[in-house]
């Protein structure tokens, strides 16, 4: 990416974390999709036996282990996720322009 690419990248890029660090500590609480399709339906204890998957994870239920507000910890969840997305991204797109097209070729 060259001059107005990187510029805009990095426009983009902050904008999404103002978003996701000011934004998603006032999510709804209430369970998503799934979730409450399993619960209407009668089958959410099934999913609920044993330790849930997400609780291994770097971020589970949205928020960052060991910080006490929970708004503080789902903006930084959300801080971490976006940076993350953004890198693995950007590594993508490293990769597949070594391996395509020379500058000026093509698109």
């Amino acid at each position: 990416m060259k001059g107005r690419g990187w510029g805009f990248a990095l426009v983009g890029l902050g904008a999404s974390l103002l978003l996701a660090v000011l934004v998603s500590p006032f999510a709804s609480s209430s369970p998503d999709g799934l979730e409450r399709v399993a619960e209407d339906k009668g089958f959410i204890s099934r999913a609920e036996e044993g330790e849930p998957a997400w609780n291994s994870s770097p971020v589970p239920d949205y928020t960052v282990p060991g910080v006490e507000s929970e708004s503080v910890a789902t903006g930084l969840a959300g801080l971490v996720g976006t940076l993350g997305v953004f890198l693995v991204t950007l590594g993508i797109g490293v990769l597949i322009k070594k391996k395509g097209a020379k500058p000026g070729e093509g698109v």
